[in-house]
């Protein structure tokens, strides 16, 4: 057999260079399909640059009637990682982050900023610029990822209309999905309470058992029992509150006992528990909670201080938009179907081939090392799990920007990880492989993206 030869370009010391530092106290799935919700973060170092503050979108008005959200100090918007995280120092070199402001980043930001304060806002042409990353002091990420994700409409003029519509629609859900059914049943005794004048003279609000229905009763079986549902739901809620506590740990933004990251971490279950009751062929599935974290994120540091105080509301609706593209992931019916997380993958294994054959072949065929046992993580979690919460941000930038949704976008970038390491794979086995691509190293976001880019520019012409 012939070897095709791999492209100059590929071959590049950017693409193999070893990292000085490796990623501490991380999780290492087994060869399953099981997702895990436990990561590490490293610290977001924002710039600091004097442009024009952005124009922020109109804010509802009508605000929800729910306890005041505590806000953010600065320091927790601008550092949100806890100090005491040793994983991903950011004086790696190969790390993609950096303290300082590129004239790249300045033009981008002044561009969105141009595009943004449009009437109607040219959604192909924010998309192509933020596509390049959008520059995290510029404050304006919240805004453009939800017209990205077609939250926000185009006209400038419809933000408040839709905004409040779709607020309001959030807090109705909370009201009927998320209520107690022993406030339920209280809610219907006073209702037969108050239509009974006799019943309300002759008892203290109690209700007979003749009026009390079989399914409000606690012990009713049938399927439309309200306290029937509710236990059936509990196992659901259980699991949901062991995630979230579990969400970013290094980062006091999502965990401790401030009062911060408890009322985030209450945002957070509230959306998932939402957001399984209104689709229940799916539910929740292990891991929608680190696709939810950079949402809400993003969202409740919002420079608006009513916009990130309508967070919750603002994540729940992108988040499903989010997750549209490729719900058929999580549904464990589908995986062996052509929508199904095992297709998905296969594409990713067939993209590798197409690109760098030696390398696929060495690692599926020499060492044996199935794709399922590390790229099932990387693309139900889309990618949030392999690099630090900032470098993820930016990821999504892209991601989030790809008219054909982030799938395009995210194979990709998973076959250019795989590239990024292709000397270090050769020289592999299948345990030490495994485990590299089980740990992805830190690696230069931006070249990576690159190699995405050139790779899918490739595969389209």
């Amino acid at each position: 057999m012939v070897r095709e030869r791999v492209p100059d370009w590929l071959n590049s010391s950017l693409w193999s260079t070893t990292p000085t530092d490796d990623r501490l106290n991380r999780y290492s799935p087994s060869p399953t399909t099981t997702i895990t919700t436990t990561t590490t973060t490293a610290a977001v170092s924002e710039p600091t640059v004097q442009l024009p503050v952005p124009v922020p979108p109109p804010v509802a008005a009508s605000r929800p009637q729910s306890a005041p959200t505590p806000t953010p100090t600065q320091s927790e918007i601008r550092d949100p990682v806890n100090k005491n995280s040793n994983n991903n120092s950011n004086d790696n070199d190969q790390n993609g982050s950096s303290s300082g402001v590129s004239s790249g980043d300045i033009s981008r930001q002044a561009q969105l900023l141009t595009e943004l304060s449009k009437k109607v806002v040219n959604v192909r042409e924010l998309r192509r610029i933020a596509s390049q990353g959008i520059p995290d002091g510029a404050g304006i990420r919240s805004t453009v990822w939800k017209l990205l994700l077609g939250y926000l409409p185009a006209d400038r003029e419809q933000w408040l209309s839709e905004l409040a519509k779709k607020r309001s629609q959030y807090r109705h859900f909370k009201e009927e999905l998320l209520m107690n059914p022993s406030e339920i049943t209280r809610r219907l005794e006073r209702s037969v309470v108050c239509d009974n004048d006799e019943s309300k003279s002759e008892s203290s609000g109690l209700l007979s058992k003749s009026q009390i229905t079989h399914g409000e009763h606690p012990l009713s079986l049938g399927k439309s029992s309200i306290w029937n549902q509710f236990f059936q739901d509990s196992e659901i809620i259980e699991q949901i509150d062991r995630d979230v506590k579990r969400t970013h740990p290094d980062m006091h933004f999502f965990s401790g006992d401030s009062q911060l990251a408890n009322s985030n971490q209450d945002a957070l279950k509230n959306i998932l528990i939402v957001f399984a009751k209104l689709n229940p062929g799916i539910r929740y599935v292990q891991g929608m909670n680190e696709i939810l974290a950079p949402l809400f994120y993003v969202f409740r540091n919002d420079p608006d201080e009513e916009m990130a105080a309508a967070a919750e509301a603002d994540t729940f609706f992108c988040f499903v938009e989010l997750l549209s593209g490729f719900r058929d992931h999580f549904c464990q019916q589908l995986d062996n179907s052509n929508v199904g997380i095992r297709s998905t993958i296969t594409r990713l294994s067939q993209l590798l081939k197409e690109h760098d054959e030696e390398l696929w072949r060495h690692l599926e065929i020499t060492t044996k090392v199935n794709p399922q046992f590390y790229a099932f993580r990387w693309i139900t979690l889309l990618l949030t799990q392999e690099f630090n919460f900032a470098d993820s941000l930016h990821i999504w930038d892209t991601l989030l920007s790809d008219p054909e949704g982030p799938l395009e976008t995210l194979l990709p970038v998973c076959c250019a990880m795989l590239i990024l390491i292709r000397r270090r794979l050769l020289a592999g086995d299948f345990t030490s492989n495994l485990k590299l691509l089980q740990n992805y190293p830190s690696a230069n976001i931006s070249h990576l993206l690159y190699v995405a880019n050139k790779l899918r520019t490739q595969a389209s012409g």
